[in-house]
């Protein structure tokens, strides 16, 4: 039986500035299946510049509404609520509830739901004019991941941790779209190759 995959997000999510076949959750989901294990490409509800607050929003008026037959969930999101200077206490509200709604998408089992970290975009060139500076964003793009890290631990969810993996643009531009900005293809790719491994034992799959 194919199993049914849904990725809750935001630009990193959709795949901003790359094709829908390189979206870091199709190829997740191609390589799943290049694993042996059946499994549906991912059911998508993401949008660049999504806050907490505006998936929440969004998931209220979906119809028809996720239901709570998926077998995998992934969420990633937070980077708009700390570009907006939202603050982390105002993002873990909306953070819990997103989390707690995975779970339910997820079957009620918290071993299905992979909270990804938010990547850091300080290293990128436009992060250039931002009057905050790259040392100050790394450092509120770290306090957002401590508390994703610490909330996902808390609810049996799995954390994933992909900013090490953006960090490495700052030295190699071929992970970078040509935007400027968000993640070009290899990257994901990267990060599907890293999530892997939590994504089988998720869906109780050994490799």
């Amino acid at each position: 039986m194919t199993q049914r995959y849904l990725a809750l997000g935001d630009s990193y999510t959709i795949g901003e500035a790359v094709s829908a076949s390189d979206r870091w959750p199709v190829q997740l989901a191609a390589a799943v299946r290049n694993a042996g294990v059946a499994l549906g490409d991912p059911v998508i509800i993401a949008k660049t510049g999504w806050t907490t607050t505006e998936l929440i929003a969004v998931l209220d008026e979906a119809s028809p509404a996720p239901d709570a037959g998926y077998d995998l969930v992934s969420l990633l999101i937070g980077v708009n609520d700390q570009y907006r200077g939202l603050g982390v206490l105002a993002f873990r509200d909306g953070f819990l509830e997103l989390l707690s709604r995975s779970v339910r998408h997820a079957r009620g089992e918290p071993s299905r739901v992979l909270a990804v970290s938010i990547p850091d975009w300080a290293v990128t060139p436009f992060a250039v004019a931002d009057p905050r500076g790259a040392a100050t964003i790394a450092s509120e793009i770290d306090q957002f991941n401590a508390l994703i890290c610490d909330e996902a631990c808390k609810a049996g969810v799995r954390f994933i941790d992909v900013t090490p993996i953006s960090r490495r643009a700052a030295d190699n531009r071929v992970l970078l779209a040509d935007d400027g900005l968000h993640p070009s293809s290899a990257m994901y790719a990267e990060w599907a190759r890293f999530i892997l491994p939590e994504a089988l034992a998720a869906l109780q799959i050994s490799r």
